[in-house]
């Protein structure tokens, strides 16, 4: 896997588009094998493999998503997971510094579809690794998903860059404080009531406020042993894990759950209330409608 990170890597460092473009697929290609079931029962036989021309297309087995317990199990998510502990292998800030390289470049159509492929990347990067989330305590990375919401991108940069927002805000309350700090919360409605933004960026924002307006828990904080070896030791605690790595990046030193950099719903309803004048009533549909059930900000 190091060997492929770091071929993948030289690409997505070139300033030749059509290497960023190869060393996006290397990584994509890596998470779709860590993500996706290889589709097999049972071993094929020869005689599977003598008549495969003549299987048809739809009768051949589906790549489906592997279960979030079954990666506890699997060797190459484990090895994926031990090594984006490390400043050397992680992939998500690698991306994303790609993403800024890109945003730099020439706009045209073939720039765009790269931008797009590295957000699609990088928000299944913080999904698979969430302490990867934290780069975006950093200003500078925070920054770079709030230049893609600029009106002069393209609505499919805006809606992607928004999901990846979200994803870098699920669960860490500390990447919360910088988005508010930078003029987030400005960003958004500014684009939200921009006359120009297309209907659909508009649902996807209003969708991001109800993900902002919701109460914020704090991380857990309990005694983390290193992550990897965590996942050795016991894999079926996977979550767990995220969870207490989570804590220990945070800088958390235990002894209990902390409301350290936490706010309440009240005090970020006031603060979007300086840009939007109807925020009272999207914290009622919230409470009503509960959208996003089993999740925390």
């Amino acid at each position: 896997m190091e060997a492929l990170l770091s071929l993948a890597f030289d690409n997505i460092a070139s300033k030749d588009t059509q290497k960023i473009r190869k060393g996006l697929r290397q990584i994509e290609g890596m998470l779709a094998q860590i993500c996706l079931a290889s589709g097999r029962s049972k071993p094929s036989t020869p005689a599977h493999r003598r008549n495969a021309s003549a299987i048809n297309l739809s009768e051949q087995p589906q790549h489906a998503p592997k279960k979030l317990g079954a990666l506890s199990e699997d060797l190459a998510f484990r090895e994926f997971f031990r090594l984006q502990e490390g400043f050397e292998w992680n992939v998500a800030m690698r991306v994303a510094d790609c993403l800024e390289r890109l945003l730099g470049m020439h706009s045209d159509g073939q720039n765009d579809l790269l931008i797009l492929s590295a957000l699609s990347n990088l928000q299944g990067l913080l999904l698979l690794h969430p302490p990867s989330r934290t780069i975006f305590g950093r200003e500078v990375y925070m920054n770079l998903l709030l230049d893609l919401l600029d009106p002069y991108n393209c609505p499919a940069i805006q809606s992607a860059a928004l999901l990846v927002l979200v994803t870098a805000l699920l669960a860490t309350p500390q990447n919360t404080r910088t988005f508010e700090n930078m003029d987030g919360l400005l960003t958004v409605t500014t684009l939200f009531k921009d006359e120009e933004t297309t209907q659909s960026v508009k649902l996807k924002l209003l969708e991001f406020l109800y993900f902002y307006l919701m109460p914020e828990a704090p991380v857990p904080a309990v005694s983390a042993p290193n992550t990897a070896m965590g996942l050795h030791r016991s894999p079926s605690k996977l979550v767990g894990a995220f969870d207490r790595r989570s804590s220990t990046v945070s800088g958390d030193d235990g002894g209990g759950p902390t409301r350290k950099g936490i706010r309440s719903q009240e005090e970020k309803q006031h603060m979007l209330g300086q840009y939007l004048s109807n925020v009272d009533a999207l914290v009622q549909d919230l409470q009503e409608t509960a959208p996003f059930t089993s999740v925390s900000c």
